[in-house]
């Protein structure tokens, strides 16, 4: 396959307002969680992990102001990127989430490009897969690279659940957690970005993307007819394994956008029972969302700026990582990124 390299990131989270913040508080398992001005059914005030910015910005006007402040690092975490000439793919929540805001598929990306006083290459997308956002914007990325001639492409995603409408939908179906219900996620709110080009050869070790995969689960968290095999992740992981060319038991650590309910505990583990062929001492989990919470869309690049700096500052568990999204439609993916130098043809 066609490596795709990260060279850039940016994040704007509950813990930090820059990349290097927040990877440092989620490698230190530092969290935010406050706190709310909403309650639940019994009382009590629900915690969530809310990003604080300058002002007390909410709704489209919010998403906007953490979209542009992580892609503006980014940008400016990559000499030599002119977007003008870079596609952006800005990954959005499903349009099926509860309490979605109206139109944000037609106007937060010109929205934003009016906040950072700049305009990205025509050919920039909207993605609404949710967490699988950043996957579907990977496979695209390698195509813009690749066929389209581009030097750079920029991946980001926004998102937030913290809205009334949300809040009150995923309580009722008792996906949040609360005083009431301990197998559910801390809804939270944020945005990251990645700056992608193709690898160079050089003598400094770059992150690359070796392989992608994907697949459609009909287990989902909330059909409570169908009993869960893991199916769509098997077959997300057997496709990104074949692209490497190379097998589970070589990757060295695990990170993934769980952000705490049980399901997706259990689908990773069946998953990896499945496809794990050589015993491993230590195969440990990363899951971001224990410190920033459940944020949707911007889980993907979130976790790919965490990658990134754990690679390059070498706190990772070794140079090849094995990540993998899922989003509660049933759609899954896997991205395998290996830290290495690319030596010339």
């Amino acid at each position: 396959m066609n490596a795709l390299s990260i060279i850039g990131s940016g994040m704007v989270s509950a813990v930090g307002l820059s990349a290097p913040a927040s990877c440092a508080a989620i490698r230190c398992a530092i969290d935010n969680f406050q706190e709310t001005r909403f309650i639940d059914r019994a009382g009590e005030w629900l915690m969530a992990a809310s990003v604080p910015l300058e002002q007390p910005w909410r709704g489209r006007t919010k998403l906007i102001k953490m979209a542009a402040r992580a892609i503006a690092e980014a940008l400016h975490s990559t000499p030599g990127l002119v977007p003008e000439q870079t596609p952006l793919l800005l990954g959005l929540a499903e349009g099926e989430r509860p309490g979605r805001l109206k139109d944000l598929d037609r106007t937060l990306l010109h929205a934003i490009e009016d906040e950072l006083g700049l305009r990205f290459h025509p050919a920039s997308s909207i993605i609404v897969h949710g967490r699988v956002s950043a996957a579907v914007a990977l496979l695209e990325a390698r195509k813009l690279l690749y066929q389209g001639g581009h030097r750079h492409v920029l991946v980001a995603g926004v998102d937030s659940f913290l809205s009334a409408a949300t809040l009150t939908a995923f309580e009722q179906r008792e996906r949040l957690l609360t005083s009431q219900n301990s197998n559910g996620f801390i809804p939270g709110e944020g945005a990251a970005a990645v700056v992608l080009a193709a690898p160079v050869a050089s003598e400094q070790p770059q992150l690359l993307c070796i392989g992608l995969g994907f697949g459609m689960e009909k287990a989902t968290v909330e059909a409570e007819d169908l009993p869960l095999r893991a199916d769509g992740l098997t077959q997300a992981v057997r496709a990104a394994l074949g692209e490497a060319g190379c097998g589970l038991e070589q990757m060295d650590y695990r990170l993934t956008d769980i952000s705490g309910e049980q399901y997706y505990f259990k689908e990773a583990s069946l998953a990896l029972s499945r496809n794990l062929r050589v015993r491993k001492e230590f195969f440990h989990l990363w899951h971001p969302a224990d410190c920033i919470g459940e944020v949707g869309a911007a889980i993907g690049p979130a976790m790919l700026a965490v990658a990134l700096a754990a690679s390059r500052k070498g706190y990772g568990e070794g140079p090849k990582i094995f990540c993998h999204l899922g989003n509660d439609a049933g759609q899954r993916a896997v991205a395998l990124l290996s830290y290495q130098t690319v030596r010339a043809a």
